[in-house]
């Protein structure tokens, strides 16, 4: 479990194969801030722009560690198989403060950036999320992009999908691996787990009742 506040930015340095055909995943070498591995064993989860991985080895002193990640993962995630910034997460734990939202580690979909540009002293960013994500998506609602917990300014509904707009403090971008986003960019989404669980609910409650025996 996450919060979706970024705890650093680090790097994949190297991207190796797992296998030689395209079922096999890939072993990832993600290094860190010095410091950022004192109190990471192997097995704990560190989420890696927004997709929750296992570490699989590392070494604190130089600042890396490794993670195995899946052909299906891969295809259900963007960024993580090539070399270049992510934000880093450490896994919740018991007592931690809940700074941004319930942050499962699980992608639901990929968006699109359409607009990535300053405005006064922030930035707005939009995203383009696909259809099935819109009816978890509200104003003022949460989202995670790339792992990062933010606050949903504007949905706007359209035949290519639904369109997000959202609002970055200066310390967020400054902070994040999301400064290097672009328009055509793609991002890894994840929607609000409370959000999931309403709609499984109403769902459920709209279903007609079973027939007596």
């Amino acid at each position: 479990m996450f919060t979706g506040i970024i705890t650093a930015v680090g790097r994949i340095a190297e991207v190796r194969d797992l296998g030689a055909s395209s079922a096999h995943g890939k072993q990832l070498a993600i290094e860190t801030p010095a410091g950022y591995l004192d109190d990471v064993g192997l097995g704990d989860s560190i989420a890696l722009s927004g997709a929750c991985m296992t570490v699989t080895a590392f070494d604190a002193a130089a600042g890396r560690f490794c993670i195995d990640i899946s052909a299906e993962s891969l295809a259900r995630t963007a960024g993580l198989d090539r070399a270049g910034p992510v934000n880093l997460e450490k896994a919740l734990r018991a007592g931690d403060r809940l700074g941004g939202h319930i942050v499962s580690g699980h992608v639901d979909g990929i968006g699109t950036v359409t607009r990535f540009a300053p405005v006064g002293e922030s930035w707005e960013l939009r995203v383009l999320a696909p259809s099935e994500l819109g009816k978890f998506l509200a104003y003022k609602g949460s989202i995670t992009v790339n792992g990062v917990s933010l606050t949903v300014n504007r949905v706007a509904d359209s035949a290519q999908g639904c369109e997000v707009s959202i609002n970055l403090i200066p310390h967020t971008v400054q902070n994040t691996a999301l400064h290097a986003l672009q328009a055509g960019a793609q991002v890894n989404l994840e929607i609000d787990l409370i959000a999931r669980y309403v709609e499984r609910m109403l769902a459920a409650g709209a279903s007609p009742a079973p027939a007596a025996p």
